[in-house]
């Protein structure tokens, strides 16, 4: 017998974590059968997180999807028949080319961040919907409230580089799990902590990252703008600021000042329901350790005044001038070092209309009213046309986004043409008139930028794709053809889009080409180690803009304030007396939203979904730990197992996600409870301005409803820019 024939690939972990990880993978005879972080790679350093490094547990999974499928039964049942690729291209082109030829705006797509590649998001799937005027998604659901703080402070997402952590001597880790989230980060952070630095957690819950620093500030959720205001008010009070930095390389101090000098640490002790004591001592350190540095995540920013607080936090290290110092400064996205071509990837001139009038945009996070609501003119608004038609891919929404009884009830519209591309048979699979198979990131190629490092990488497809999964460029490409639709555009290579995908010639390339990024499979970007230590920031002024100039252009307020959720005592007494527990809903360890959720390797560490809950709430509530309990408020309810314990600060009870509602055991996840409001910047989901109430598992209930089957169940043997 010979030998089997083994190679290494290198690859890119797709998935929506700062760290973007370089991988190698082994392959035998066709079949990978190890997936590994890369040694070579800096940021990387030979290790994977516990999700990706099973990552052929998911590949191989014996639901993975293999052949395109019709749905057979009632939407939702999850009954389909497979049939050909060119049957399943045929009845795409006829159903949405008579949509488009009527009404294009009644077509719309809905993705996000399922693969982060440059190729398999938003190029042709991008082309093919500017092509034919279809509604646009305002791509919100996760980052953009951060995003818009950014731009309106420093001109963009950039930040430190995460290479130089470990030498901080004090690391603030704000609103940011990330031994569950951004492992690489943590493991600098870990060096740093050895050679003597500090590390403060700023989070509602005892995270396993804040259990392991050495100060854990368990703040109210949503009040991280009182606490950055207040720290913003003693290091300007006990004259602890960089006054050279902050008077040649900032704009609006004073007027930050006179905000500042509202928030007393009297009245921020208060509105967090921490310590005034720790809120001085936080200030001092702030001001006094050097370098210092923050990690900013995006869990801060889901509630209303998120984009308010990340732009407060942003202020702290101009302020002390912590961006003079490599290991200083601030890390919440580094995504807008990287030179994309998006105009080259997209192509927004191939819509009719460009570039005078282009199709209304529909918030993502309002999937659930975008869905139910019947078009024309509704409350005296005019949305336009009905949503008639939805292609999914690299998203499931009937898992992820708000609110989630008005999305099932959205897809579960007879009316509603929807076509999903997917790995497996998810909760948003189960209402599609048609399945397609699509690859995974073994079996197709792509380029990747991080928003944890600043590396730009490309993705080498490892094995053939499984069955007659298809890459989502090659899907898209096919219903194009099948409308008759056959622009050049549509039908370019991923070679020739990869070749696109980066402009080449931007400085921070280094001179590097599209030759060299293929052979040497990733490429640093040409950034000083302080990039931004004598200023130069990307902000129309150049300056760190305390006083945002754009914010004053738009007629808002300029400054940093804070604003409380929307759901609280402090904005609605009367909802708060009626739901007085807030709840948030940041991801399980072994989950990254819902992908992975079917993993079972992965399901055992988490079998159901539980409820951390403070001792003082459970008592009060007649629950005891390991209880099945009800979470519910006017939106919706769920079942979960009570934890009682320390991890929850009073008020708070914190559920992890996000479990598929089909693996659930009442077919529900935390979404049923979340609200489709929108943040102060940024149009982004307010997932953790949710007020609830707990009782125990109502008595006479079954605590174990019946679970629907997640395998697949086969049948047979085959104008003007307008929002909603």
């Amino acid at each position: 017998m010979s030998s089997p024939a083994i190679t290494t690939i290198r690859g890119v972990c797709p998935h929506d974590c700062p760290d973007t990880c370089a991988m190698k993978v082994t392959v035998e005879d066709g079949r990978a059968t190890a997936v590994r972080g890369d040694p070579d790679h800096p940021p990387t350093q030979g290790v994977l997180c516990t999700k990706v490094s099973r990552y052929t547990e998911r590949t191989y999974h014996r639901d993975r999807l293999r052949q395109p499928m019709r749905r057979v039964g009632p939407k939702g049942e999850g009954r389909f028949e497979p049939i050909s690729w060119d049957a399943a291209l045929a009845l795409a082109g006829e159903r949405l080319g008579e949509i488009a030829r009527r009404a294009p705006e009644a077509i719309l797509p809905y993705s996000y961040a399922g693969t982060m590649g440059l190729l398999q998001t938003e190029s042709i799937a991008a082309r093919f919907f500017n092509l034919i005027g279809a509604s646009r998604l305002d791509r919100t659901i996760c980052a953009s409230a951060g995003a818009a703080a950014l731009k309106h402070t420093y001109g963009g997402n950039v930040g430190m580089q995460v290479d130089f952590i470990e030498e901080s001597q004090l690391i603030l880790i704000w609103g940011s799990n990330p031994v569950a989230s951004s492992l690489h980060f943590w493991t600098r952070a870990q060096e740093a902590k050895r050679r003597g630095a500090r590390l403060i957690a700023i989070d509602p819950y005892r995270s396993l990252t804040a259990e392991k620093c050495h100060e854990h500030i368990a703040l109210r959720p949503g009040t991280d703008g009182a606490l950055a205001l207040g720290m913003i008010h003693l290091l300007i009070a006990q004259d602890m600021i960089d006054e050279d930095y902050v008077a040649r390389h900032t704009l609006g101090f004073a007027a930050l000042a006179e905000r500042a000098r509202q928030w007393p640490p009297a009245r921020v002790a208060a509105v967090c329901g921490i310590p005034e004591r720790q809120l001085r001592d936080l200030a001092h350190a702030y001001g006094t350790v050097k370098p210092a540095s923050i990690r900013l995540n995006y869990g801060m920013q889901r509630a209303y005044g998120g984009g308010n607080a990340v732009r407060a936090v942003a202020c702290l290290p101009s302020l002390v001038g912590a961006w003079r110092h490599r290991a200083g400064g601030m890390l919440l996205s580094t995504s807008g070092y990287a030179p994309v071509d998006t105009f080259a990837l997209q192509r927004p001139d191939l819509h009719p209309g460009w570039p005078d009038r282009q199709s209304r945009i529909i918030n993502m996070n309002a999937i659930g009213d975008a869905l139910t609501h019947p078009g024309g003119r509704v409350d005296g608004q005019d949305f336009g046309p009905a949503v008639e038609a939805v292609i999914v891919y690299n998203s499931n929404p009937v898992a992820v986004a708000p609110d989630s009884r008005k999305v099932v009830a959205g897809f579960a519209r007879e009316d509603l043409f929807t076509i999903v591309l997917e790995h497996f048979q998810t909760d948003t699979a189960d209402y599609a008139d048609l399945l397609l198979p699509a690859t995974t990131q073994l079996e197709h190629f792509d380029v990747h930028k991080a928003y944890g490092h600043t590396y730009v990488m490309v993705n080498q497809p490892s094995i053939a794709p499984l069955g007659e999964a298809r890459p989502n460029t090659e899907i898209f490409r096919g219903i194009a053809r099948a409308m008759g639709l056959d622009h050049p555009l549509l039908q370019e290579s991923d070679a020739m889009l990869g070749s696109q995908a980066l402009r080449w010639s931007d400085p921070l390339m280094g001179g590097a080409d599209w030759a060299r990024l293929q052979r040497e499979s990733w490429i640093r970007l040409a950034l000083p180690d302080a990039p931004f230590a004598e200023g130069g920031f990307h902000t129309p002024s150049g300056k760190c803009e305390f006083a945002s100039s754009t914010l004053a252009a738009e007629g808002r307020d300029p400054l940093p304030d804070y604003l409380p959720p929307r759901e609280s005592a402090e904005a609605d007494p009367a909802l708060a007396a009626r739901y007085p527990l807030a709840m948030i809903s940041p991801p399980a360890r072994n989950f990254l939203n819902s992908t992975f959720v079917n993993v079972d390797s992965l399901r055992k560490t988490e079998p159901e979904p539980h409820l951390d809950m403070h001792p003082d709430d459970a008592a009060a509530r007649g629950i005891a730990n390991g209880d099945p309990v009800r979470v519910f408020n006017d939106r919706g309810s769920l079942r979960a197992r009570a934890r009682v314990g320390d991890r929850a600060r009073g008020g708070l009870v914190v559920g992890l996600s996000i479990w598929w509602r089909k693996l659930a055991p009442d077919g529900r996840n935390a979404n049923e409870l979340t609200s489709q409001a929108l943040t102060d910047l940024g149009g982004s989901a307010s997932f953790y301005d949710c007020l609830v109430e707990v009782e125990a598992w109502p008595a006479g209930r079954s605590a174990s409803p019946a679970v629907k089957p997640h395998a697949p169940s086969i049948v047979g043997s085959e104008g003007t820019r307008r929002h909603i």
